[in-house]
């Protein structure tokens, strides 16, 4: 029998790399986006690579519809062997002008609509012995000037996956976490057609998509995807958060999140 994965933010950008790297797994897909059109043509890539794709529309911002999302799964599969979060949104913006529905989409979409997935769909994820994968961000491991309200979101959805590994050891499902730096080539980061940090460099959304597949089917894990120094400079801003505010200052992180504020350029 094959293994039906969920991934949410499928009609494009990453969500679009992880259903083509993982359709010859031999998985059957479930896409989740809130664009219909963009689902279809990834559905269309997929089943060129002689992979099932089913896609499903659906806006994860509105929280109150989301066990009628869960019932429209059950509908399409018996088993949930793999729910993987990737859907997400950001707004660039200093804190004090975000309007209050520029807040309450990004925590809705970016937080609250994985854990409430999550908990709807946990008995079909324990039954079918699966894994809960969640796409976090460096931004959730240090916060990112101009960016707090996606910073918070991803940082909550690390601590979160965290708590809920070590609750769930014994149920048999695996709650794993991935933390990519800057992406090159296709989702937000890249959209903002702005230069990284330089000696952050970027990494491929192929190491993002092998990312989740090794958490599909290995253990519970926390993993970090970038090329350059990153996990010395998370312990060392752990031990001297000043140090580490001074140290993204240098790397230029601050300047560049300034730059893509949307009245910025």
């Amino acid at each position: 029998m094959k293994k039906t994965i969920i991934i949410t933010g499928a009609s494009r950008g990453i969500g679009r790399v992880l259903s083509l790297y993982l359709a010859p797994k031999g998985y059957d897909l479930i896409g989740i986006a809130r664009n219909r059109e963009g689902l279809e043509e990834t559905g269309n890539l997929v089943r060129e690579k002689e992979g099932t794709f089913v896609a499903l529309p659906w806006d994860l911002s509105a929280e109150d519809s989301l066990e009628k999302l869960g019932e429209k799964i059950r509908d399409l599969t018996s088993t949930v062997y793999g729910l993987v979060h990737n859907a997400g949104v950001e707004y660039y913006q200093h804190f004090e002008n975000n309007e209050p529905e520029d807040v309450m989409r990004i925590l809705r979409t970016n937080l609250l609509a994985p854990i409430e997935l999550t908990r709807i769909l946990w008995p079909e994820l324990e039954r079918s012995g699966g894994a809960v994968v969640s796409i976090a961000s460096l931004a959730g491991k240090k916060g990112v000037a101009y960016n707090s309200l996606y910073s918070a979101s991803k940082g909550g959805l690390i601590l979160w996956s965290e708590a809920l590994r070590q609750e769930k050891r014994s149920s048999g499902v695996r709650v794993s976490v991935i933390c990519p730096g800057y992406i090159r080539d296709t989702g937000m980061f890249h959209n903002g057609r702005m230069p990284p940090p330089r000696l952050l460099g970027t990494s491929p959304p192929e190491k993002v998509a092998e990312a989740v597949w090794q958490a599909l089917e290995g253990p519970g894990m926390e993993m970090i995807v970038n090329s350059g120094p990153i996990r010395p400079l998370l312990a060392l801003n752990q031990l001297w958060p000043a140090l580490g505010d001074r140290i993204v200052r240098w790397f230029g992180v601050v300047d560049l999140s300034r730059k893509r504020i949307p009245s910025a350029q």
